[in-house]
């Protein structure tokens, strides 16, 4: 099966999970619109959506309505069947390049598109992201976040990662040093990690680890 033709989409496109949260997008969580793709009346209202989005009628700032396209792009194609067939029934100006790119953001990781909906993470930049696969995905998007980087940026390292270059290195030629994240823990929780550290003669960094790992391992 080529990939022009792949239908098998792996995101859920039917509840707007990620849209529909008031943590994430406040009073516009109202607004969310979800895409059935077994439904043929939803799928019709997809095809519309994806016309408009394809016209530029929504602006790279406003990103949940962005969200909103990306997952009326993925619910058309699991709807038809295929890239082509979702063009095709989206109009004559919308092209297989843009289905695909599109649907390609809704099948984002949720933790991504979270920070998409809320601004962290630019949808134009999203798409070069999607580009990625597995932890790939991740590694980039963090990088995004942490080292405020551009639109052009993202999509060198994507395509950098494409090229054959592992991501530790292509973000690295970005300016971004994977795994260093800056935060904030209260005073005394501060003075008791220092304490810990300067003791076993380790970094802070170190007990940090070993204590998320023993969290997440729970």
């Amino acid at each position: 099966m080529t990939e022009d033709s792949r239908a098998d989409r792996r995101s859920p496109v039917g509840e707007p999970v990620v849209r529909a949260d008031p943590e994430v997008t406040g009073e516009r969580a109202a607004e969310a619109v979800g895409f059935d793709p077994d439904d043929p009346e939803s799928v019709a209202e997809a095809a519309e959506t994806v016309a408009r989005f394809a016209a530029g009628d929504v602006g790279d700032e406003d990103h949940v309505l962005m969200l909103r396209g990306a997952a009326a792009c993925a619910a058309l194609v699991r709807g038809v069947g295929s890239y082509k067939a979702a063009a095709e029934r989206a109009g004559e100006e919308v092209s297989v390049a843009f289905i695909r790119k599109w649907a390609r953001v809704h099948d984002l990781p949720q933790a991504i598109r979270r920070q998409v909906a809320r601004g962290a993470i630019a949808p134009s930049a999203a798409k070069h992201i999607a580009r990625l696969g597995g932890t790939d995905r991740y590694l980039l998007a963090w990088a995004t976040i942490d080292g405020d980087l551009t639109v052009r940026e993202v999509r060198s390292v994507a395509s950098a990662v494409n090229d054959g270059t592992d991501v530790e290195t292509a973000v690295r030629e970005v300016g971004v040093e994977l795994g260093r994240l800056d935060v904030f823990v209260p005073l005394d929780t501060y003075v008791e990690l220092r304490r810990r550290a300067s003791n076993r003669n380790v970094e802070p960094g170190t007990v940090v680890a070993e204590a998320l790992e023993r969290y997440f391992g729970e």
